[in-house]
């Protein structure tokens, strides 16, 4: 299997030359973080990276303008945040942050593990594209929605539909049987591709797969449709604990609220949106770190304009945009002028604007450049920098 080009996916052992410095992105399987690992995260980012840690739009994490580059690799790996220097950088795995806690049809918190532990053990799949995508949905259809390229999506407690290129290809297999069909299915793909680094830019990738580890389609296709509830604020558990999920502004964490994170002494889920779940607390303690942690910027309140927006990395971190990306983000956010859904506005659409003019209502997406790095799913208004300000498309 040739590529036109190398993965160019930036990893911890192999770093990406950003304009502001080098960036590690540090995968994080289906979210999960234990408290001692945000510590040592929250470390990391103050005394060898900028001071914050990102959240990525599949739940990963990044620290830029790191210092030393061995250093965090001997960190990360005391932490068991590097179990595999071959497979790192194809262990995109999101999961729906909330299953096993909050409904859900099945419990796929299991899979997480399993997956991540297999996928290491299995020396061709180091071959993967580190852009390949694993989903793992349990019903609600959060993660499903992601256009992964490899999943399955429960349709009962005890049945899952396996996904290919984000759409149900009809087959069903059992919970026990979840884990063995993706990793056949990631093989295959290796198989099919010619060069291409994601699975829906094959010619019939999905059917050719099925085909390939003769499977037989029959059941009726679930129809996966983007879904625009971020988790956020007071969560009631099945189990009568709460969980707790909170907005990260533009997702980046400053490393010093990641150290109170930690000290709640809780698990904690990246979500790939952007934002954190703080779970398994008491009513009392839940309380208290909504006190502590909104003045410190974590996000509780479902209405919080700062949901609604995201955006590129911007200038310094990117020499291709034209702007201060998130300084003008920003500034629109704490003038008002970014509006509630359904809200007018009088932005003219059809020529750029300066951005201290730009009135947008609802999602939307404000890039650097025509490139729209880091652009979530679904329906988003973009915001596009251009030599003369601004324009809303």
């Amino acid at each position: 299997m040739t590529r036109t080009a190398p993965d160019s996916c930036p990893g911890v052992l192999r770093l990406h030359q950003a304009a502001d410095g080098p960036l590690a992105r540090i995968r994080v399987p289906g979210g999960r973080l234990t408290p001692e690992q945000v510590l040592a995260l929250a470390a990391a980012a103050s005394e060898l990276g900028d001071g914050a840690i990102e959240l990525t739009s599949r739940g990963n994490l990044q620290l830029r303008q790191v210092r030393d580059a061995a250093e965090l690799t001997a960190r990360a790996t005391a932490a068991g945040l590097l179990p595999s220097r071959t497979h790192e950088r194809v262990r995109n795995i999101v999961a729906s942050p909330l299953s096993g806690r909050v409904g859900g049809l099945a419990d796929v918190r299991g899979l997480v593990g399993a997956l991540d532990a297999r996928l290491c053990a299995e020396a061709r799949l180091a071959e993967l594209p580190g852009r390949v995508l694993f989903t793992l949905d349990d019903g609600r259809g959060d993660v499903s929605a992601l256009d992964g390229d490899i999943g399955v999506h429960a349709v009962g407690p005890d049945e899952f539909a396996l996904l290919l290129a984000g759409a149900d290809t009809g087959v069903r297999v059992a919970g026990s049987e979840a884990v063995d069909i993706v990793l056949a299915a990631s093989a295959s793909f290796l198989e099919v591709s010619s060069g291409q680094w994601r699975l829906h830019e094959i010619a019939d990738g999905p059917a050719r797969i099925v085909e390939s580890l003769g499977l037989a389609p029959g059941a009726e296709r679930v129809e996966i449709l983007p879904v625009q509830d971020v988790p956020i604020g007071w969560l009631n558990q099945d189990d009568g604990l709460v969980a707790l999920g909170a907005g990260v502004r533009l997702g980046a964490l400053d490393a010093r609220v990641a150290e109170f994170v930690a000290a709640i002494e809780r698990p904690v889920i990246v979500t790939p949106w952007r934002s954190l779940v703080i779970a398994d607390l008491d009513e009392w303690a839940a309380e208290q770190v909504v006190r502590v942690l909104a003045p410190m910027g974590l996000i509780f309140d479902a209405a919080s304009p700062w949901l609604h927006v995201s955006a590129c990395a911007g200038q310094p971190g990117c020499a291709k945009s034209l702007t201060d990306v998130r300084a003008d983000v920003t500034a629109a956010v704490e003038s008002g002028r970014v509006l509630a859904e359904g809200a007018s506005t009088d932005t003219a659409h059809e020529q750029a604007v300066p951005a201290e003019e730009v009135r947008v209502a609802g999602r939307q997406h404000w890039s650097g450049c025509d490139r729209r790095c880091g652009r979530p799913r679904g329906e988003v208004t973009d915001v596009v920098a251009t030599p003369d300000g601004y324009r809303v498309d």
